[in-house]
């Protein structure tokens, strides 16, 4: 009976040890200290991945506790920490800059309970000219959180410290959030830099509006997804303070083909819509602002020879397919053909 405990009380131990492993491996690791924001949300990554070496390498030569042992211990009965960071305000001193971050954690213990807590940390930099190795990156100073009720959101301090937060885009934010859970996938959420995000503010009337009356406004986002040989593709958002924000869908036709023998590479013999279906990223798009448009041009092959070109004009607060031709013939040249047309809408 003992030899059997003694192998129950190892096999169980072994599972559980299994399962934070598991735990940390489904937790993708974040070790990025390009910004003060950032190393809080690595500092919390290291929690919840049980890495606490790492944690406590974030900070500087003031540590959060008399020492390593008692750092990790604070965080034996955590599961997980999920974590909200806010607009963070700076101010130099003496060859460093400091960083206020406001902060929002909610913390998951090992039973299931959940607490939530809000405050601030404060980072330094130190100038990186007048540094000699070792260098030292970004490192926190301090943090202090108390409970906090609600959401993250809600619970996230407006501003820390004396500077005012620099000004941020709250529905830029949001665009750029709601896009990369939504298609994390299928697009390169990630990618930044020029081409990423293209944003435009739409100032129009809707048709039921009095003559009188001011315009609306509404805000369009248009997102990189990926890059073939010689397409790339975007999706698009769109905001209006009535509606809030939406991802949007086109409108495209639904095309039969034919082909004399049916040999792409034969004659085209006809081109039918025989319907319609929605698309919800665009090939080769952009948007017009003086036209309110969005083209889109979808190369069937390289050469660019057979190929299809839509139009979506925004009107009454909404894109409509106004305008759709296709260059079925994969013959050398570029002869479109206008399969759709209502481009003169009201």
């Amino acid at each position: 009976m003992r030899t059997f405990s003694k192998r129950a009380a190892t096999t169980a131990a072994l599972t559980s040890l299994w399962s934070f492993q598991a735990l940390a491996a489904d937790l993708p690791y974040l070790d990025d200290r390009s910004d003060a924001a950032a190393v809080v949300r690595s500092l919390y990554n290291a929690v919840s991945r049980k890495e606490y070496a790492r944690a406590w390498d974030y900070f500087g030569e003031a540590k959060p506790a008399k020492d390593f042992a008692e750092f990790a211990k604070g965080y034996e009965a955590t599961e997980r920490v999920e974590v909200e960071t806010g607009a963070v305000s700076s101010d130099g001193a003496a060859g460093s800059i400091f960083y206020n971050i406001p902060v929002a954690i909610r913390a998951v213990d090992k039973d299931g309970t959940e607490k939530v807590f809000a405050g601030c940390y404060t980072a330094r930099q130190v100038n990186g000219s007048i540094q000699e190795p070792p260098f030292t990156p970004i490192q926190l100073e301090k943090g202090v959180l108390k409970p906090a009720e609600g959401n993250l959101a809600d619970a996230l301090p407006k501003q820390c410290g004396d500077a005012p937060p620099p000004e941020t885009d709250a529905v830029l934010d949001l665009a750029t959030k709601t896009f990369a859970a939504s298609h994390k996938a299928q697009c390169d959420v990630a990618r930044e830099g020029e081409g990423a995000i293209q944003n435009y503010k739409i100032s129009y009337h809707n048709k039921s509006d009095a003559a009188d009356a001011p315009a609306s406004e509404a805000r369009l986002f248009r997102f990189f997804c990926q890059m073939g040989a010689y397409n790339e593709t975007h999706v698009y958002y769109l905001w209006n303070e009535a509606d809030g924000l939406n991802e949007q869908h086109f409108a495209a036709p639904e095309l039969d083909i034919h082909y004399e023998g049916d040999n792409p590479d034969g004659k085209l013999e006809s081109v039918n819509v025989i319907g319609y279906r929605s698309e919800n990223a665009l090939v080769n798009s952009s948007f017009d602002e003086k036209t309110m448009t969005i083209t889109s041009h979808a190369k069937w092959r390289g050469v660019g020879d057979a190929s299809s070109d839509g139009s979506w004009l925004f009107r009454d607060g909404a894109f409509a397919l106004v305008r759709y031709d296709v260059d079925a013939s994969y013959d050398g040249e570029i002869n479109p053909e206008t399969v759709l047309d209502y481009n003169s809408g009201p």
